[in-house]
């Protein structure tokens, strides 16, 4: 292939994503108001919320509901066309209902609006037609209308599930915040994926004790220092007093622009080149907050001495590489 139709290639792939970009900038601006609704009936209905599809729409709502179990909202996926066939007997009355539909004129769907009427179940519809047969049935209308598709023919399904699709994302982190879902709460639900396993590890779980890193106190010397840090290579060493209390930190960068300076190591004392107010991270705090506190600044710092607030004590050191390790990035 040449490098004219390569370009040519590139481009319709730059254009896609360019242009289901524009399609969910464009809702975003108009559908906040139906999802926050939309929200508070989930929230006030005791029971579950049933999401109903066919096709595509049928796979975008599978995975819809498969987002919102995954932060605690009880919600099924019913198919369009079984529905009419005896799956309904999953409803409970009341059970608010999402139905997807790109035109918005599902023939099953509209067959099946009746039937949902007599469970009294609040009707949203998630529709890429705001003025079709099933939006002038439904209580609630979140608006999935595009421009256009993303392919280069106008016609494939992109642009409007993608746009469906982060739309059911929309409602399911307006659910979060309603509910201040937090990561504990994530972590229950995720016991046995690496996410969860991620997210229920603490600072605890991934740092060095004292035991295992390198601590030294005010009075030894530069080069028995120096040396300390050689045989275990953490990156720092923690200056603490008798009880444990932090006074400092020293790191390598530290020892290299002591040697840079040509000096004695014999008469250099520890207190002239280490940092007596190091950033610190609290043993209570997330492995996320403790990699921002190390990332998120004008120069990035890659270890952190742990502190336990109550105690006024230092428990060991932190490196991001560890925290790396632990999230597998």
């Amino acid at each position: 292939m040449n490098k004219d139709s390569l370009d040519g290639l590139h481009k319709i792939a730059e254009s896609t994503l360019v242009k289901e970009a524009k399609e969910i900038e464009s809702a975003s601006k108009r559908i906040g108001p139906a999802v926050v609704e939309t929200a508070e009936i989930i929230l006030n209905h005791e029971g579950k919320i049933v999401i109903c599809g066919l096709g595509k729409s049928g796979l975008i709502g599978q995975k819809i509901v498969a987002t919102l179990c995954s932060t605690g909202i009880q919600a099924v996926f019913l198919h369009a066309a079984e529905a009419l066939h005896g799956d309904l007997g999953i409803y409970h009355p009341g059970d608010p209902t999402i139905l997807i539909s790109k035109s918005g004129a599902t023939e099953e769907l509209r067959r099946l609006i009746p039937r949902l009427r007599e469970f009294n179940s609040p009707l949203i519809g998630l529709v890429g037609n705001v003025h079709s047969p099933v939006s002038n049935e439904v209580d609630i209308v979140l608006d999935a209308s595009v421009s256009t598709e993303a392919d280069p023919l106008g016609v494939v399904p992109t642009s409007s599930t993608t746009l469906t699709l982060a739309i059911g994302d929309a409602l399911t982190t307006v659910l979060m915040a309603m509910r201040e879902f937090r990561h504990k709460d994530f972590v229950r639900l995720h016991p046995g994926g690496e996410l969860g396993k991620r997210l229920g590890l603490g600072i605890e779980d991934v740092m060095h004790s004292l035991d295992d890193a390198v601590t030294v106190s005010l009075d030894q010397g530069i080069f028995e220092i120096t040396k300390l840090m050689t045989e275990n290579p953490l990156g720092a060493a923690l200056v603490l007093d008798n009880d444990k209390r932090l006074l400092g930190i020293i790191t390598d960068g530290d020892i290299r622009r002591c040697l840079s300076m040509n000096r004695d190591f014999n008469s250099i004392k520890l207190s002239d080149i280490m940092n007596k107010a190091p950033v610190s991270v609290p043993v209570q705090a997330s492995l996320d907050e403790a990699m921002k506190m190390m990332e998120d600044r004008q120069s990035q710092i890659s270890v952190l001495p742990v502190i336990d607030l109550t105690k006024n004590v230092c428990l060991g050191l932190l490196r991001l590489h560890d925290i790396y390790q632990s999230k597998l990035y």
